[in-house]
């Protein structure tokens, strides 16, 4: 189980309110005002799907991010850029240690400032993800 909602800060409900976080008992949530009604959603089910649209996009492109990723850490050499093509290939199963772990805030910041966002209903259901540099569904 997460210790916090992974997004934390990025999550507009559909009007561009900013989803509130809050805990029910030891479950991490994003609350969403409903006409007045503060409905909590956990945030892992949002989490956990806001990971797989990114995985999804990342997909057939593992090869050319290995090689940028190995270049912006100065390591372009064919054994790192042959781990971390691996690592991008099993993504999802760095979801878990990612969930755990969280986000740290100032990543959270950046992703913010670059206008990464992720809104959602009041049933919790991802209606789109803004990413940096991405166009919506709606454009």
């Amino acid at each position: 189980m997460t210790q916090q909602p992974l997004f934390a800060g990025l999550v507009i409900d559909e009007a561009g309110r900013l989803a509130e976080t809050a805990f029910i008992g030891t479950e991490p949530c994003y609350v969403v005002d409903d006409a007045g009604f503060r409905r909590h959603i956990p945030s892992e089910q949002i989490d956990r799907a806001v990971l797989g649209q990114m995985a999804e996009m990342m997909k057939g492109s593992e090869d050319l991010l290995s090689a940028q990723a190995a270049k912006m850490m100065g390591q372009d050499d064919p054994f790192s850029k042959a781990m971390i093509e691996k690592q991008l290939k099993n993504v999802d199963q760095q979801f878990d240690a990612l969930i755990k772990q969280g986000i740290p805030e100032d990543m959270r910041a950046y992703l913010g400032m670059m206008g990464f966002k992720v809104v959602i209903n009041y049933h919790g259901e991802i209606v789109r993800v803004e990413q940096p540099g991405s166009s919506g569904e709606d454009e």
